[in-house]
This record gives structure tokens, sequence and C-alpha cells, in this order.
């Protein structure tokens, strides 16, 4: 019809950008001459959405087939669009899990390639991308590539939080991890103030795999940073239920909110209410792991709420290198900026950064806070990307929208190797993305 709108494609952050997705169960036949290939489109911002200029993306969430699994020693090949979701619904009851999810299952193979997807377990994991063995690319010149960490390394570790510029991710092999059961045994416990807050994931590190936390990023002085510290590790065997968990409800958020209702008003209410029903102060269980790993995922579209113009999500770490004040000063900036009327703010403690040339985390603490998308937040972004450049941190890619290429560059020195690599193997830039074309000054 000559009045239908242009095709978009959106992030999860909302935001749509001219594009036409196109799906086949062939990846080889669909990434011919396609400028970028997507998933599940959860990254946030502007990565797995295509230049203006050449719209079309292929979309692989059709090609989802495992091809082999060794059940002695969990290596598992699969084509790039399954999900988490499904390897979950399929191998859990087995009693294997991927090694490493972040917090929502509704991503792909691929996906979590491109952003070397870590999760609650990275201080003793690391990310996706240090347990896979082996990828399939399609390359810019058309070749079918193998490689991994040691056959075509560079392109390997250019590829893993490479965010799809460096060729289409057909396959993915990698290692699964056998659990003790498919239950997990948590315990979570209110914290005061982010100094403790710091001093609690530390400790909790030495004995729990699984750590993080929700801080309340609105209250100030001897509260600044107050919030909930979540700690877990599979169940044993003798401890879990003899089932394995069931599908959890799910409740689906049947249309947009209006801009006005997340203000610092209702997100201070919001916050106020989930600490104080934190009762008693500290609490054990044995829990569903949808319950532990995707506390969001149980709401469908909830990123409706944030309104017309969307948001994103602004994930940093700070290196220990800072300092043991540095998330209490990086708090106390964003307070001071007007930012912090979020009620998601998570915090979780990182290991060391892993081989990937553009993988996010490094040793250090994650901060991540939803903001709602107005005039004032590119300003916003700018403050805290010169404080987190301050502290020798660094952004997530998968999460940003708005960082302009100069102050990418001055976070991650590791940049100019990557863009080398990129350059070897796609000259022209012919693979590329709304996000490179903000970033690295690709052609629009």
């Amino acid at each position: 019809m000559p009045n239908d709108p242009a095709p978009t494609v959106s992030g999860w952050g909302r935001v749509a950008l001219p594009g036409r997705e196109e799906y086949s169960e062939d990846l080889v036949k669909l990434s011919e001459g396609a400028v970028l290939s997507r998933g599940l489109g959860r990254a946030y911002g502007d990565s797995a959405c295509p230049p203006a200029s050449d719209p079309r993306v292929a979309t692989t969430t059709l090609a989802d087939r495992i091809l082999s699994f060794d059940e002695e020693t969990g290596l598992l090949r699969a084509e790039a669009g399954l999900s988490l979701f499904e390897l979950k619904r399929l191998f859990l009851p087995r009693l294997w899990f991927t090694p490493v999810t972040p917090g929502t299952q509704f991503i792909t193979l691929g996906g979590a390639v491109a952003a070397d997807v870590h999760g609650k377990n990275h201080h003793v994991a690391g990310c996706f991308g240090e347990h896979v063995t082996k990828l399939l690319m399609r390359v810019a010149d058309g070749r079918l590539i193998e490689c991994g960490p040691d056959l075509e390394p560079e392109l390997f570790w250019a590829t893993v939080g490479g965010m799809g510029l460096t060729g289409h991710i057909l396959e993915v092999e990698f290692r699964m991890t056998r659990v003790s059961s498919p239950w997990i045994e948590g315990e979570s416990f209110r914290v005061s103030n982010i100094d403790r807050f710091i001093d609690g994931l530390k400790e909790a590190a030495a004995e729990w795999p699984m750590t993080m936390g929700w801080i309340d990023c609105l209250s100030k002085g001897d509260k600044l940073g107050r919030g909930i510290l979540y700690r877990g590790r599979w169940a044993k065997a003798s401890d879990a239920p003899s089932k394995p968990p069931g599908p959890k409800k799910r409740v689906t958020i049947p249309f947009q909110f209006p801009g006005w209702l997340l203000n610092k008003l209702t997100v201070a209410a919001f916050n106020e209410l989930l600490f104080r029903s934190h009762i008693p102060e500290k609490k054990a269980s044995i829990q569903h792991p949808d319950q532990f790993f995707y506390p969001l995922d149980k709401i469908l579209h909830w990123n409706k709420m944030y309104g017309p113009r969307g948001f994103t999500q602004y994930q940093c770490v700070l290196p220990d290198s800072a300092g043991r004040g540095a998330a209490r000063s990086f708090l106390e900036y964003l307070i001071e900026l007007g930012g912090a009327s979020s009620f998601l703010c998570v915090i979780k403690d990182c290991g060391p950064e892993n081989q990937g040339m553009l993988s996010f985390p490094m040793r250090g603490i994650s901060i991540a806070v939803d903001l709602s998308i107005d005039d004032g937040t590119k300003k916003l972004v700018d403050d805290l990307n010169r404080r987190v450049i301050e502290m020798g941190g660094r952004v997530y890619l998968a999460k940003d929208v708005f960082t302009s290429s100069t102050d990418f560059k001055a976070m991650d020195p590791r940049l100019e190797k990557w863009l080398e690599v990129r350059a070897k193997w796609d000259p022209e830039n012919k693979i590329r993305s709304a996000q490179s074309v903000r970033l690295f000054g690709d052609t629009q």
C-alpha cells in the first residue's frame, strides 16, 4: 500500500530505525548480501539495527537446529538462531545448562557470541565466548570460515564481543555445563549502603559462584546504594525437589505506558517498597532457575513501561584500579546529574577481562541503570561517560545507543587492534550496523 509506513527495526529499548528483517532456515543463503545478522533483538540500542542506506538485516531465529551434542563432554553445536530458552527447555531436565547466561533467556547463540554476554557467575566462569570452541562464519567476501581459539584466532577473538561486525555467525560450538540439579540454592539479604554492598559482593564471590544485586539509586547519604544482594549455586540433588521445574507463568504488558509514569516520586516509592518488603532481612530457599536467573522474563514486553520514546540502559564497569570508592562516586554523580529515576539498577562483581577484543567486562564492579529517553538523555550519557573514562572504565556496547565515537575510543585502548583485524577481513566495511556508523565512522 502506498501509505504504509516504511519498515523499521529496533532494539529492546524500542528506538525504531529504518530496516527490514528477512527470515530463512538457511543462514548461508539468508546472509548472502545482507549487511548484518540479528537474533531476537534483545540488544538494547542500535547494534542489531542496519544502517539507513542498506536496511536489509538477516534475522536468524528460524535457523535453530541442534547439530550435535556429546553427552559425555557437553560439547554442543547448533545453528546461530537457537535460543537460550530452548536450550534450557531441552537440556536442564537432563542436568545440562549453558555455562553463562545473561539476565534474559530470550537471546540466540549468535547474539550471545556477538555481545560476549556475561552473567551472575562472571567472577568464576567469565563470558560466554570463553566457552566457545568453534564458529562457522560467513565473512564479507562471501567465504565460509571456521574459526576458534586455535583456528584463525584473531578473527575469533574479534568476533567474540564484536557486535556482529566481523561476519555473519552461522553456527556455534561450545561446552554446556553439567549441574547437580535443575534447581537453585539461593540466598538474599538487605544491604544498607553501597560500601557494604561492595564488601558483600566480594565476600560472597569467595564462596558463591553466582552473585548480583539490586540497588536503590535514589537514596542519598548513609542510604546511598542500599539494596538487596542475591547469591546462588546449583542445589545438590539431595536438597532439591525430585521433579524438574516446570514452565513459569508469564504476564504481558498489554500497552505502552505514558511517559510521565516513571518519575522520581513513583520510582522512590517503588524502591522503598521493594527494599522494605524483603522480610526477613535475610532469606534462603530452593528456587526455580527462572526466578533466580530471569526475574524480568516473567513480564513479557516489560520494555513498554518506559513510554513512547523508549529507554536505554547505561551499563559501565568500574575497574578495581579506580579504588574502593569508585561505585559510591559514580552513584553520587548519577544522582547529581538527575539521572537516577530508574527502578532497575543492577550491580555485579566482574572477574578478569578475556581475549575478546571488544568484550565488555574487566575486573571490577559493573553498574547498570535503565534510563527513560528524553531530551536530556544524550547529555546525561556524555557526562557519565566522562566520569567513567576518568576512572578507567568502559560501557557495554550491547546496551549503548548514545555514546560518541570519541568517548568510546578514549574508553577502550583495544579498539585499534580490533579495527585492524576487522579491516583485514572486511576492508570495505560491507558488514555494518547503525551502531558502527555512529561509533566507527562506517558509511551510512
